[in-house]
């Protein structure tokens, strides 16, 4: 009876009550899948090795339940339990344990968001429709063109809510009593996945999607290169307006041509060329959609100029890329042309993404904490040809020897840290021996950056860029992406404020 009453729970108003769901996790994520089922009248279970103390005072009060202790195997209270719903949140790979159970006991196996799909109509617009769903991925880029999109859609007077991976759960805009117009939804490779494990009535059906990119990233996490391509690749399936690709990414177009959408779906390209019909591109300095307007064949209409980008601090070579797919989804909802210059003119970047922290003597100090993969470090480089690079971390058991072959060569100089610095100072020895490399050891994070900057000043002796741009995760030597931006921005203002012209000098040796 379970697999039988589940095909019928595709609404906020079927019948949820006493539905026995065991939540995995109690992150952010996890705390809206309990608080919405118990809403339902749902039997909730939450198992958890920890969770912040907010959220265990709160589960009681809801009226969900809580088993912290080891997920290393199957516990027996969840066992006990026998739940007919299993629904995990996204850090949760496919090969843990609990997840293994639930698969071979034949237990549905949810996300969060297929359940917000599925209860999509709570509050619905004045026709009584719930809300499109735009959905955004991609290796790089998701949250830049993820609150681009959200921007562009308001400006165009639709109410819309960014969501999913960008912070804000699914859930949380579903259940939001104000309403939209449109869900603009971030997911992640591990959502997604999640998604591909759906029955036909937990299925999506977005209005538009796009994947930015796509290039080696959580394969641990997938168990290959393969699985994450086809993970990534379920964001396009039954589109039923745009299916937004980059043209720069042969990878992305492939998923577009492969993907079941619905019949009248269209392929929209977008890169920095002369874009053709159907496509949304650059021609002399200014950023033009042929995809959305009746005579595309002969005539395009202009969006921005890069001039005004430039001004605005989004000229970088991705962040114009991000603005292309961005308009890409606005445009497929209506948004005017006129709409989106005035609102790109008034967009700024979240911090630690190509952020200018400084610009002092001569030297200026670009913070991309958030390029944590080589396709992020690759479109920083890009963007500051001959810069001094701060590259490492945790690499996650990605090879960066591709990397610094191709956009590594450009680098003046590299300044390694963290764990995997053997990794990074060996692919420089093997692919770009003429780039001077410097390691950092330090062992305490208050020093790292300190010494880093202190390093890459003696390099540029007055003149020049310094880029963070690690292409690794921050979790070996900081809290988070964040933090080591931070940080990185601290040391550099503390270096000007006490200073910095007689301060650098040479550099040390380097390797």
């Amino acid at each position: 009876m379970s697999a039988e009453r589940l095909r019928t729970l595709t609404s906020w108003h079927a019948d949820w009550k006493g539905l026995r769901v065991a939540v995995l996790g109690l992150s952010t994520t996890g705390f809206s899948v309990a608080d919405t089922l118990t809403e339902l009248g749902a039997d909730v279970l939450v198992l958890s090795e920890s969770a912040e103390e907010e959220y265990a005072r709160l589960l009681p009060v809801i009226g969900a339940r809580l088993e912290l202790g080891s997920l290393a195997d199957v516990p027996a209270a969840l066992s006990d339990f026998g739940p007919e719903l299993v629904i995990a949140s996204p850090g949760f790979p496919p090969t843990h344990p609990v997840i293994r159970w639930a698969q071979e006991s034949e237990i549905a196996l949810w996300g969060d968001v297929e359940l917000a799909w599925r209860l999509r109509d709570k509050v619905v617009r004045a026709d009584g429709s719930p809300a499109d769903w735009v959905l955004i991925t991609g290796t790089n880029g998701k949250t830049t063109t993820t609150q681009l999109t959200a921007t562009l859609l308001a400006a165009g007077g639709l109410r819309a809510a960014p969501c999913g991976n960008i912070g804000v759960p699914v859930l949380d805009a579903v259940r939001d009593p104000a309403g939209f117009d449109v869900l603009v939804v971030e997911l992640s490779s591990h959502q997604l996945w999640y998604l591909g494990q759906s029955d036909a009535e937990g299925e999506l059906f977005p209005h538009a999607a796009v994947c930015l990119n796509l290039a080696d990233d959580h394969l641990i996490w997938h168990g290959s290169a393969q699985a994450y391509r086809d993970a990534k690749a379920l964001v396009y399936r039954n589109t039923r307006v745009a299916c937004v690709y980059n043209k720069a990414d042969e990878a992305t177009r492939r998923m577009v041509e492969d993907a079941e959408v619905v019949d009248g779906a269209r392929a929209i390209g977008f890169d920095l060329g002369i874009p053709g019909p159907s496509d949304l591109g650059v021609v002399e300095g200014l950023l033009v959609d042929r995809a959305f307007l009746d005579d595309r064949s002969r005539s395009a209409l202009e969006l921005t100029t890069l001039a005004d980008l430039e001004r605005a601090g989004l000229a970088a070579p991705h962040i114009v890329q991000n603005i292309l797919a961005a308009s890409a989804l606005a445009r497929s909802l209506g948004v005017e042309p006129e709409a989106i210059h005035a609102a790109l003119q008034g967009f700024r970047l979240d911090a630690h993404r190509i952020q200018i922290i400084a610009q002092h003597g001569g030297i200026a100090w670009i913070d991309d904490s958030k390029a944590t993969n080589p396709h992020a470090a690759a479109s920083s480089l890009r963007a500051y040809p001959g810069a001094v690079w701060i590259v490492g971390g945790d690499l996650k058991g990605v090879d960066l020897s591709d990397l610094v072959a191709d956009a590594g060569r450009t680098a003046r100089a590299a300044v390694v840290i963290g764990v995997d610095r053997a990794a990074v100072v060996t692919a420089f020895q093997r692919h770009a021996p003429a780039v001077p490399v410097f390691e950092v050891d330090a062992g305490d994070t208050g020093q790292v950056m300190n010494r880093v900057v202190e390093i890459a000043a003696g390099i540029v002796d007055g003149e020049g860029t310094v880029l963070l741009a690690p292409a690794a995760a921050s979790f070996d030597q900081f809290s988070s992406y964040a933090d080591r931006g931070h940080r990185f921005a601290e040391a550099v203002r503390e270096w000007i404020d006490r200073g910095s012209d007689d301060d650098a000098g040479s550099p040390p040796a380097g390797i």
